[in-house]
């Protein structure tokens, strides 16, 4: 079911101008500029509402009952989300991120306490070891280091490891899948068979837990819920899958981002090294500004509304712009511009908004902390080994960041 539009219907925008890897995706400031939401036409000939204001993205992504996150809801916008990221395999299918409530409240409810601030927090030492670790091998690397392959995917990777519970003597392998799945080289074929992999990989991990359970997440799962029959060992093999790959994809993704942003704003670094308070602050702002989910979320319209002055019907598709979200002038002012200072940066909906915003953006969160001080701290003089124009950019992607980043000092 689709509304009548009085002129072509541009397509809907994901890759930002060339050689302007920092701005919006073209055309996402056109379409904000005439109203906060606007009608797209996606690959398979379809047409959904696209939403660039803050408060009408609020207002979607705070309604489950009338936008449903359920691919099988009619007129869900299914076109596009395969082949640019692994977010979209049928492995992560599975999980609870493709629900809505009763269902999707069951399921995490069940991971809540583990992401809580203190349990997290409890993560700070080791995560900051980690982080060390990574730095320190770097300066045993001759020069320059791909700062991508160097700490930017090994760290999410070693943590979601570490909240998992995977044995030090499986890391390499693990290491191995996920730096497949993130892999530009990796063809829709090859990636599905590095999902099978991971799914294989996970089955051994869960039956390990299930003989030996440990005080990982994992083993907890098993004890507490599928042992209760609360939780089937299938919906626990696909929590695992989403938090391993949503843990992973998008935090490895910031941190490239970030560490690039602030090479590139030496006043903006040399504030948080002298002033480290700040920095909690300015990974907000950073998470605000870069807002790498790039076609998406998405939701199917389940009775009619009225959002943002515009009529949506039953049956429609709505996708969520992100990047244009956090860039709403009306809810924040000079966009554009990085301002770690920012009163209200934390207002960002790159977790979400509602009930299926990130479980694990407090882990998240702490990550990139970790990672923006200690780069900071251990190599302030870090640049770019190679111009901007030269740097391989995610533009092929759902999930925006960078290839590869190398970097001297």
């Amino acid at each position: 079911m689709s509304s009548p539009v009085a002129s072509a219907v541009p397509p809907l925008p994901v890759a930002p101008p060339p050689g302007c890897p920092f701005e919006l995706p073209a055309g996402l400031d056109a379409l904000h500029a005439e109203a906060p939401l606007s009608r797209v036409s996606l690959d398979d000939g379809s047409e959904a509402w696209l939403v660039t204001g803050h408060a009408e993205a609020r207002a979607v992504l705070g309604d489950h009952r009338r936008f449903s996150s359920v691919p099988a809801t009619p007129g869900f916008p299914t076109s596009g989300m395969v082949g640019g990221s692994t977010t979209d395999t049928n492995i992560v299918s599975l999980g609870f991120i493709r629900m809505d409530p009763p269902e999707h409240t069951r399921l995490r409810r069940m991971l809540t306490g583990e992401f809580m601030v203190r349990r997290v927090e409890a993560l700070r030492p080791r995560i900051e070891e980690l982080a060390e670790g990574l730095c320190d091998a770097m300066e045993r690397a001759g020069r320059p280091v791909d700062l991508v392959s160097a700490m930017a995917l090994p760290l999410p990777s070693s943590v979601i490891g570490l909240l998992l519970g995977i044995p030090e003597e499986d890391h390499p392998r693990f290491r191995d899948i996920t730096a497949r799945m993130n892999s530009r080289e990796c063809s829709p074929a090859e990636l599905a068979g590095v999902l099978n992999e991971l799914a294989a990989y996970l089955d051994e991990l869960v039956t390990a837990k299930e003989h030996d359970p440990g005080e990982d997440l994992l083993s907890r799962l098993v004890v507490e819920q599928v042992r209760s029959g609360e939780l089937s060992r299938h919906e626990l093999l696909a929590i695992a899958a989403v938090l391993l790959i949503g843990g992973f994809e998008t935090t490895a993704n910031m941190i490239g981002l970030s560490a690039l942003t602030l090479m590139r704003d030496p006043e903006t670094a040399e504030r948080l090294r002298q002033d480290p308070a700040l920095i909690r602050g300015a990974v907000e702002e950073l998470l605000r500004l870069h807002s790498i989910i790039r076609n998406g979320p998405r939701r199917a319209v389940t009775e009619d509304v009225e959002i943002g002055g515009r009529r949506l019907r039953a049956g429609e598709g709505v996708i969520i712009a992100i990047p244009a979200v956090n860039r709403d002038p009306r809810e924040f002012g000079n966009p554009d511009v990085l301002d770690i200072g920012r009163p209200n940066a934390a207002r960002h909906v790159a977790f979400g908004f509602g009930v299926h915003q990130c479980v694990g953006q407090t882990l998240a969160r702490v990550e990139l902390q970790i990672a923006v001080a200690t780069l900071l701290r251990r190599f302030p003089t870090m640049r770019p080994a190679v111009p901007l124009e030269q740097l391989p950019f995610r533009v092929d992607m759902t999930i925006y960041g960078l290839h590869a980043l190398p970097v001297t000092w």
